[in-house]
């Protein structure tokens, strides 16, 4: 085995060790009540996040029952937005545009978490404000320090350091492993999985 592959996975073990449960139980409380009370849930990332907030919508509504929406799954709006308004605001003209309320709970997905000052992710952190000006509820997970995210947010993963090298593979590789926690808590989950809710015994 190579020494970059034993390292790497022997960081992803340790940093599963170190992973804030509480912050993933917070989180699960609060998706819990917004469920209850009718509240959507509108997930917020860019780049690899991105992807990963797309993927995440799809095991929102299918395995829990909640309603969620990516901005950046339309490309035409938020294309438009951006060329017609700007960067900074894409994300909190779109939440605008779907009536953000107080029931409502925005997750962001994002490795430094939003920082105006090294104007890194400002749209994230517009939409936060914009979010707790309206009083709806936010949750992260994010890598570093969690930048603006882990300073706003009401419950927040943010993943282990372990090696300054990997920060952004690492963040983005567990924000996959908390979204599945989350859609796989037993206080969460509707509906089963493909393979697990199939008949494995043979025929």
């Amino acid at each position: 085995m190579s020494e970059f592959v034993n390292r790497h996975l022997s960081e992803v073990a340790l940093i599963a060790e170190r992973l804030d449960r509480n912050a993933i139980e917070s989180m699960v409380r609060i998706l819990s009540d917004a469920r209850a009370a009718g509240g959507r849930l509108f997930l917020l990332g860019v780049g690899g996040s991105a992807a990963n907030c797309s993927h995440a919508v799809n095991d929102f509504r299918k395995l829990t029952n909640i309603e969620a929406y990516a901005p950046t799954d339309n490309v035409a709006e938020l294309t438009a937005r951006i060329n017609d308004e700007g960067w900074d605001s894409c994300f909190s003209a779109w939440l605008k545009a779907s009536r953000l309320r107080p029931d409502d709970v925005l997750l962001i997905m994002s490795v430094g978490g939003g920082d105006v000052e090294r104007n890194v992710s400002p749209n994230l952190v517009v939409a936060i404000d914009y979010a707790k000006d309206v009083g709806a509820r936010i949750l992260g997970i994010v890598g570093r320090s969690g930048g603006y995210t882990g300073q706003m947010a009401d419950a927040c993963v943010i993943v282990p350091v372990v090696n300054d090298d990997a920060i952004t593979p690492h963040t983005e590789a567990f924000q996959a492993v908390v979204w599945h926690t989350l859609v796989s808590h037993p206080d969460l989950v509707a509906a089963s999985t493909k393979w697990e809710g199939m008949d494995q015994s043979p025929t």
